[in-house]
């Protein structure tokens, strides 16, 4: 990545981690993980993580975010019109490494307990 394309993906991340938190109110706790831009500043690829119990309420609210994609992309704009000359298509992803992470903890706690329990 170019200096310029990294700093468009920091704005990017910091903008609409923003917007998503404050001017649309959700209901869905959201944060932004990970935004990556083509060398063209044409698309921004935004890696999300949404708190939610089940698979199925984390997909749920993901695609309510996927269904205010240009309200979003709009909102960007408005706040960055003097710092972009185009806002980038904004492309929303699922980002569920933070629930592997927790999978993962859970499964290497249960082996120690064994190795514990067996000793």
């Amino acid at each position: 990545m170019s200096i310029r394309t990294e700093r468009v993906a920091k704005l990017l991340q910091r903008d609409v981690a923003d917007i998503l938190g404050r001017d649309f109110g959700q209901s869905l706790l959201t944060t932004v993980t990970h935004v990556r831009v083509t060398r063209d500043l044409s698309i921004a690829y935004v890696h999300v993580s949404v708190l939610g119990r089940t698979l199925e309420e984390r997909q749920a609210s993901f695609q309510h975010l996927e269904a205010r994609t240009a309200r979003v992309r709009a909102a960007v704009a408005r706040r960055l019109r003097h710092q972009l000359k185009a806002v980038p298509e904004l492309r929303f992803f699922l980002d569920e490494s933070h629930e592997d992470i927790r999978r993962m903890d859970a499964l290497l706690a249960r082996i120690r307990q064994e190795e514990q329990s067996a000793e």
